[in-house]
């Protein structure tokens, strides 16, 4: 009878064994499925005539803000008296010393520009508009950066969204990421609140960190330019603000 029950309770082990195992398996095809699986897209595709438009009202939108910024403009009733005063006028006809005329504080400039133009100026950047097409080839070389072999970007109220296509252990995989840009002493900076492998959900606390370690040591190329001051993502657009 002792014998009877350890085969029985041997088999029952052995049946739950098995199931385990099977739903192991089973987890694992269907994460690896996931994982190889394209999610779908952040943003719509763009004919190449849309995107060359794009990318031109891109650098247009950053040349505003390299331009030289605007003289600061008179005070009301304080120079239009000086402008207006004949050159014969007594010191009584002028203005106090008290009401010396200062140049009053300008906003600095901003642009606002479209997911559109921003994926179309990275498409351009990766030489992928050269080509007559959204998509780069595999030898685009972007930095130190993973080779990326296409890119999609979008803005979605005040959060950024962006897909990449990269290589993984020999397989092409979608890389999607969201969350929020800023800057920060003069470099962007980017608090993720969603993160994807394929079309599977990764938990943004076991990339958090690793994600940060990796923007620190790219830092040099997170500088935002001279003579940008500050960058978000508001109302769905990028919003860079001149120094």
């Amino acid at each position: 009878m002792g014998f009877l029950q350890s085969m029985r309770s041997a088999s029952k082990k052995w049946k739950l064994d098995r199931i385990i195992s099977i739903a192991t398996l089973l987890t694992s095809v269907a994460a690896l499925v996931l994982v190889l699986k394209r999610p779908a897209p952040v943003a719509a595709p763009q004919t190449p005539a849309q995107a060359a438009a794009n990318a031109q009202s891109f650098q247009e939108k950053l040349n505003q803000l390299e331009q030289a910024p605007a003289q600061a403009p008179m005070q009301p009733g304080v120079d239009a008296v000086q402008s207006s005063a004949p050159q014969t006028a007594d010191a009584s006809a002028m203005p106090s010393a008290g009401a010396e005329a200062k140049p009053a504080a300008v906003s600095p400039s901003q642009v606002h520009l479209t997911s559109d133009e921003v994926s179309a100026a990275l498409a351009q950047a990766a030489g992928a508009l050269s080509g007559g097409g959204l998509t780069s080839g595999a030898g685009a070389d972007l930095g130190a950066m993973p080779n990326i072999l296409d890119q999609q970007v979008s803005f979605d109220g005040d959060q950024v969204h962006g897909q990449f296509l990269t290589t993984i252990a020999g397989k092409n995989v979608w890389i999607t990421v969201s969350g929020h840009l800023g800057s920060k002493d003069g470099y962007a900076t980017f608090d993720p609140t969603e993160f994807k492998v394929g079309d599977l959900n990764i938990p943004v606390s076991l990339v958090n960190d690793a994600l940060q370690k990796r923007l620190a040591e790219q830092r040099g190329q997170l500088k935002l330019p001279d003579n940008v001051g500050g960058l978000k993502v508001e109302n769905g657009e990028l919003v860079l603000t001149q120094k």
